[in-house]
């Protein structure tokens, strides 16, 4: 039965899919008080959401979005569905969920009360539901991390995928017990009656299980792998090796680490650091880009750069370029790899000369891309829903590390120009086709590009109709209008967190950082300068 208290607002449902990560056994309880919390009377309005241009637009998408999370939740469990259809009827949503989606809702929920959607009352019991079942799933013994997949209507570990029928192989995943352990971390400071609860959970994940110290080809420190498994996971290919924290389990990690800076992940890392888990090599030593030479030709571009050192690590700060504007790259050049992290991590102030350079020039360049070098009208790519069916990595080719990497139309136009020296490129001209936008990833802009961001959000309302009783549809082909009428919760809470963020002055920035993590992890992030630059093409 989905969630149906008096207080609910329509009902609709949540999409997602991935990996997550946790938090290391040795967090402490918060050390400073974080923004009120509304338990009292009735209900609260929040802090004024009326500053700012496109205020009640915001505060409408947001109610409309929350729709779409609180139809996906179940009653019984406080576990979001990991999707639904666009009309959000019951029989339409997924049967999975994961670490991701548990962690996206929860910061929803305290969202949806900060402003005003729901009451106190509600937001309680929603969160006193999910820590609950939180604490009677089945996880892995070693690391206190959760599996990748469970039934969102009873908390149970899935070993049968109910969309294939696949046979599932437990999967331990950084990166989504990472957005778990945020969710948790939000909740111990956003709600006094479950802090206790939320802060024994989120230190009982210790994040240096998936921390090889060894670390990956040519990185000149440790990194995360994406995760293990507790046993052999079939065909799969897996590195078999006593679990990294010391617990005397044996894993069998994932073949792949994860070696470049800008990319989701690194909210493990975060964590990791911010207790003590994880050293800060473990950030700052990623690549920003591959090396440059030919020996790495096969990434998107040549890089540019320098060698910098911290605390004895000489790290290549390598660049890409675009329009004249250098910034690090992620792996496919989607937003959500660049700027899901800053929803919860004020990486822009921290990092004045790495983040809060890098993060603006990326929202142009997608920006940029949709307007300017592929022509569609509108902007902001990142996987999500197929509007002709499935799920699909959207991105701008060009920005991304990969060279056959997240492309940003239906037709996968595949961007390949020249590196000099090395190779000449097969389509260094490309004419593009029905460009795919996602509007999660047009959110994710909000700090750097309000007016952008809201113009864009409008057309695509108004004039694709991406926009149904949820809020914005997960995608729309611009060309074609062809729209995916499908709400992912993954995607779904990314806004929510955006649109918070926008409205409350970075509430959930507020309630994720305590004095541990500004202390251990701070430093970390301001140390950094990467080469980005807006050259001569600053808007």
């Amino acid at each position: 039965m989905k969630h149906t208290l008096a207080a609910s607002t329509a009902v609709v449902g949540l999409v997602l899919g991935g990996f997550a990560a946790g938090a290391p056994a040795v967090a402490a309880p918060p050390e400073k008080p974080g923004p009120p919390a509304y338990s009292e009377g009735p209900g609260h309005a929040g802090p004024p959401t009326h500053a700012g241009p496109g205020a009640r637009d915001l505060e409408r998408y947001a109610a409309d979005t929350w729709t779409s999370l609180a139809a996906m939740a179940h009653e019984n469990t406080g576990l979001p569905d990991d999707n639904i259809g666009g009309a959000l009827e019951e029989s339409t949503a997924s049967g999975y969920t994961s670490p991701t989606n548990i962690g996206g809702y929860l910061w929803s929920t305290v969202t949806a009360r900060d402003l005003g959607i729901i009451d106190a009352d509600e937001a309680r019991e929603r969160l006193t539901a999910t820590v609950s079942t939180l604490e009677t799933m089945e996880r892995n013994d070693g690391s206190g991390m959760y599996y990748n997949w469970y039934a969102p209507d009873t908390g149970a570990k899935l070993e049968i995928f109910p969309t294939s029928g696949e046979v599932i192989h437990p999967f331990l995943s950084t990166v989504d017990n990472g957005w778990l352990a945020a969710g948790l971390r939000i909740v111990r400071e956003a709600e006094p009656a479950l802090a206790d609860r939320a802060d024994a959970l989120y230190r009982s994940m210790d994040f240096s299980a998936f921390f090889d110290t060894a670390g990956a080809a040519r990185l000149p420190a440790g990194t995360n792998r994406g995760g293990f498994w507790e046993a052999p996971p079939g065909e799969g290919c897996a590195v078999e090796a006593p679990m990294y924290n010391g617990s005397g389990e044996t894993a069998f990690y994932t073949c792949h680490h994860y070696d470049t800076t800008v990319s989701e992940s690194r909210i493990a890392t975060y964590l990791g650091i911010s207790e003590g888990a994880i050293p800060a090599s473990g950030l700052y030593g990623t690549h920003r880009t591959m090396p440059a030479g030919c020996d790495w030709a096969w990434q998107e571009q040549l890089p540019t750069g320098e060698t910098r050192s911290y605390d004895g690590v000489d790290v290549y700060e390598g660049v890409y370029s675009s329009d004249g504007m250098s910034f690090v790259p992620s792996w496919g050049g989607s937003m959500f790899e660049a700027l899901m992290p800053d929803l919860l991590i004020p990486e822009a102030e921290w990092g004045p000369r790495s983040w809060g350079v890098n993060h603006p020039i990326t929202v142009e360049v997608q920006k940029r891309h949709g307007l300017k070098d592929a022509g569609y009208g509108y902007w902001g790519f990142s996987p999500a829903s197929n509007p002709f069916g499935g799920y699909a990595e959207y991105g701008v080719d060009i920005a991304g590390i990969r060279s056959d990497g997240y492309t940003s139309d239906a037709e996968k136009t595949d961007v390949d120009i020249d590196r000099p020296g090395c190779a000449e490129g097969t389509n260094p001209d490309p004419t593009f086709g029905d460009g795919v936008v996602t509007p999660h990833a047009a959110f994710l802009a909000l700090p750097y590009d309000r007016q952008g961001v809201l113009k864009n959000l409008r057309g695509l309302e108004k004039k694709l109709g991406a926009y149904g009783p949820g809020g914005f549809y997960d995608a729309v082909a611009v060309k074609s209008g062809t729209v995916a009428e499908r709400y992912l919760s993954l995607d779904q809470s990314m806004i929510m967190a955006a649109i918070g963020n926008a409205l409350t002055g970075d509430s959930l920035k507020d309630y994720m950082v305590d004095d541990r993590m500004e202390q251990n992890l701070r430093p970390a992030i301001e140390q950094q300068v990467f080469g980005s630059s807006w050259g001569a093409s600053r808007p």
